[in-house]
């Protein structure tokens, strides 16, 4: 289940039929991060580079260059080296990159210096993303000036600088039928997971060990990394909405709120659910929890191409504010409530975000001044929640110290929508019934 490199080629296309004649783009790869002292994090590839190239190396540049007679698509990349290779693997090199990554032409990044100028020397426009990367934007510069320098001998440096951000993530933003299939499995791993954490969540228990049986469902599924730090917050800790420590003891009585989902092939799921430690939730949990389904599904119901993005947050808002003054933690009518964002006391951040290369994904959610109209393709978080502060003396204590999210991840399809994390129970009855069993 891999993104073929017909379609990476089909990518670079599109942008490059995007890009003005007589251009350049320049996309760095991600560096190598040292995690303490001698050791590394695990690479994780910019999803930029990746989405153009599935090239998963360090330190290595796409060049793109439409209508070059000697090859549109430039690499540049550590070469073979066995002394480095017998420590850390084996690497591509630039004979590789031509023949299993598709690239025109490959060189040595060591020799990008004296190439790249060369290149760059004489384009109207540059499309780079300044200001990711202080040190590649230097490199940039360095490269303009080398050119500015030889002016005098003819070189022409390039006309103007555009960023590459807009052009290129609106291609990311919707989905092809192999990114879909990814992203479905990684929804299928994630519900596993989330699922086996249900029946394995036992008052006593530290919040760590549902997080270790989280991780070893998704590496069990075929996906070796979540794709981010996982939250299991129970009792109070549900109440702080990225919650990572995960150290504490869970008891019962207590809700836990879990916010986990795994990477497959560098796309992310998403998924959070809520549950009771003791199996069964009590009369004030049942009773938020099902204002809080209820703004899930009135989320779900907008999600389909022809409407904008915020219908979905706007249907939740709704919903959950009129809960909320069903069961008086709020009071006075449901359209003031709103315009004056009461609900936000308990429901402060929005229904949901892109999803895809990156767990919140590129795209912009406005098109001018109007929201983005879905399309299909598009896949998308719904996540809605209630959190009331344990120190929130405006309303009954019995309500306090209660944190509640229900997320999944939504395909938006011509005819509606398809929710891709849907086999992770998710009302009262279901959830209790999957605990108990």
């Amino acid at each position: 289940m891999k993104i073929t490199n017909s379609e990476y080629r089909r990518r670079r296309r599109k942008l490059m039929d995007l890009m003005e004649p007589n251009s350049i783009a320049i996309i760095p790869s991600a560096r190598q991060q040292l995690r303490s002292r001698d050791t590394e994090f695990h690479f994780r590839q910019d999803s930029d580079f990746y989405y153009l190239s599935g090239f998963q190396e360090p330190e290595s540049v796409l060049v793109l260059i439409p209508g070059r007679e000697h090859g549109e698509y430039v690499m540049f990349c550590p070469e073979r080296d066995p002394q480095a290779e017998l420590w850390h693997g084996q690497r591509a090199g630039p004979d590789g990159l031509c023949s299993r990554f598709g690239a025109d032409d490959a060189f040595p990044i060591g020799d990008i210096d004296d190439i790249l100028p060369g290149l760059i020397e004489g384009r109207e426009r540059v499309y780079y993303s300044m200001g990711r990367s202080s040190r590649f934007d230097q490199h940039i510069m360095d490269w303009v000036n080398t050119i500015r320098s030889k002016e005098s001998s003819g070189a022409v440096p390039p006309g103007e600088f555009t960023d590459l951000d807009h052009m290129l993530h609106d291609l990311r933003l919707i989905k092809s039928a192999a990114e879909q299939r990814i992203m479905r499995r990684a929804g299928e791993i994630t519900a596993a997971a989330h699922r086996r954490i249900m029946q394995f969540c036992q008052p006593g228990q530290y919040e760590y060990e549902l997080e270790g049986e989280l991780h070893h469902e998704f590496v069990r599924g075929g996906a070796r990394y979540p794709a981010y730090l996982s939250i299991v917050g129970s009792g109070r800790n549900a109440c702080t909405l990225h919650y990572v420590d995960n150290s504490a003891k869970m008891r019962d009585g207590d809700l836990v709120l879990v916010d986990a989902g795994c990477e497959l092939e560098s796309y992310a799921a998403d998924v959070s659910r809520t549950f009771p430690v003791g199996g069964t939730f009590s009369p004030e949990q049942r009773a938020l929890y099902e204002v809080v389904l209820a703004g899930h599904a009135a989320a779900i119901a907008q999600v389909r191409a022809g409407n904008h993005f915020n219908q979905s947050h706007d249907a939740s808002v709704l919903a959950i504010t009129e809960g909320l003054v069903q069961l008086g933690l709020l009071e006075g009518e449901v359209d003031a409530l709103i315009e004056s964002q009461a609900y936000r006391a308990f429901y402060m951040h929005k229904v949901g975000h892109w999803l895809g290369l990156d767990v919140h994904d590129v795209g912009d959610y406005r098109v001018g001044e109007e929201w983005r109209v879905l399309e299909p393709g598009m896949v998308m978080t719904i996540e809605p929640g209630i959190y009331v502060a344990p120190d929130n003396t405006a309303v009954a204590k019995k309500w306090r110290g209660i944190g509640i999210r229900i997320e999944d991840n939504v395909l938006v399809t011509t005819d509606g929508c398809d929710i891709l994390t849907d086999a992770v129970p998710r009302t009262v009855d279901d959830i209790e019934a999957l605990m108990a069993a």
